[in-house]
């Protein structure tokens, strides 16, 4: 059984240097906290549209309702859903409750997505991982909200939180 004092971080892959985005790009670790927590054992590095069946690098997709497509009219909803499962049962073999996820993203994004016309325009919305995630109790960050994830996880190892 995992110690339940010591909370593990489910964390986009690309925001952990590793090169999953859709551009075959990362976004570096994105704070010396990140890099601590990944150091004591927990932070488990996920990129569901990688473990959905998607190549890196693929071509750019967005969240149109419940479908995501890409820029040509590929629906790769199927692989997306299929990450989003993934992610979700290591989630729950793992007994983590927190994730880090990319903002923006079709699959990670907690707060903005893009309008699903491919025009840059970002709009309130989630991806399909967060928002299975979340469904399943699993609280859910992005990089723009790492106090707050700090906070949430000192809650946790109090007893007090999630």
């Amino acid at each position: 059984m995992k110690d339940v004092c010591v909370p593990r971080v489910l964390v986009s892959a690309c925001l952990l240097g590793q090169p999953v985005r859709y551009d075959g790009r990362s976004k570096g670790i994105v704070s010396d906290w990140l890099a601590e927590l990944g150091a004591e054992g927990r932070v488990l590095a996920f990129c569901p549209e990688v473990a959905g069946g998607l190549p890196t690098p693929r071509p750019p997709a967005e969240r149109q309702g419940e479908s995501v497509v890409t820029e040509s009219g590929l629906d790769v909803t199927t692989e997306f859903d299929r990450g989003a499962a993934l992610a979700l049962a290591l989630c729950q073999q793992q007994g983590i409750r927190f994730a880090l996820l990319k903002e923006g993203s079709p699959s990670c994004g907690s707060g903005r997505i893009y309008n699903g016309r491919f025009e840059g325009v970002s709009v309130a919305g989630e991806g399909k991982t967060t928002a299975l995630l979340r469904r399943h109790g699993i609280a859910v960050f992005s990089e723009d909200q790492l106090p707050e994830l700090a906070s949430a996880l000192s809650l946790a190892v109090n007893g007090t939180g999630a």
